[in-house]
């Protein structure tokens, strides 16, 4: 069964985003608590969503997701941040059944795209992907600012010189 996520999933998605972040060798990294995905996913005005997948009653998979925007689409996408199934029940179709139903939300609102990253290592994850028809964008390399960088460059004046033609 997929459904939205509720707050009373908030435990379990913590749990699987850990396992994810763990089978990316970056445990390390995840900082998120309980009452971070309690306030970003059900606070007043949430701009993240979460889809979770039930097996037996236990959530065993989740897909977390917000709106992006293409100007040249002029319209809304679905940028998916994390799709995690417990490797204990893969091959039952949930992490496809997580994605159509974004693929439904998408075409029934209008939007003009699903689109996410995977590391390049992730043999299985980009095999299931082009399977279901997803192509990688090769032309395009992500980029990305934190911790010291991204205060450094807030902190900086941030004005450019006039350009000369």
């Amino acid at each position: 069964m997929i459904r939205p996520a509720t707050i009373d999933d908030v435990p379990s998605l913590l749990r699987l985003i850990r396992d994810l972040a763990d089978y990316e060798r970056a445990l390390h990294e995840v900082q998120a608590t309980e009452d971070d995905l309690r306030a970003s996913l059900f606070g007043p005005s949430p701009r993240v969503f979460a889809h979770v997948a039930e097996h037996e009653g236990k959530v065993v998979g989740f897909a977390l997701w917000f709106l992006s925007y293409s100007t040249w689409l002029g319209r809304h996408g679905i940028y998916l941040e994390d799709l995690y199934v417990d490797p204990a029940v893969r091959g039952n179709g949930y992490g496809k059944a997580l994605l159509t139903e974004l693929a439904r939300i998408a075409v029934d609102r209008g939007y003009g795209r699903v689109e996410w990253a995977v590391l390049n290592w992730n043999k299985p994850s980009i095999d299931f992907y082009e399977s279901l028809g997803a192509h990688p964008q090769s032309e395009w390399t992500t980029y990305r600012l934190t911790t010291q960088a991204l205060t450094k460059l807030a902190q900086s004046e941030g004005r450019s010189e006039p350009a000369r033609n």
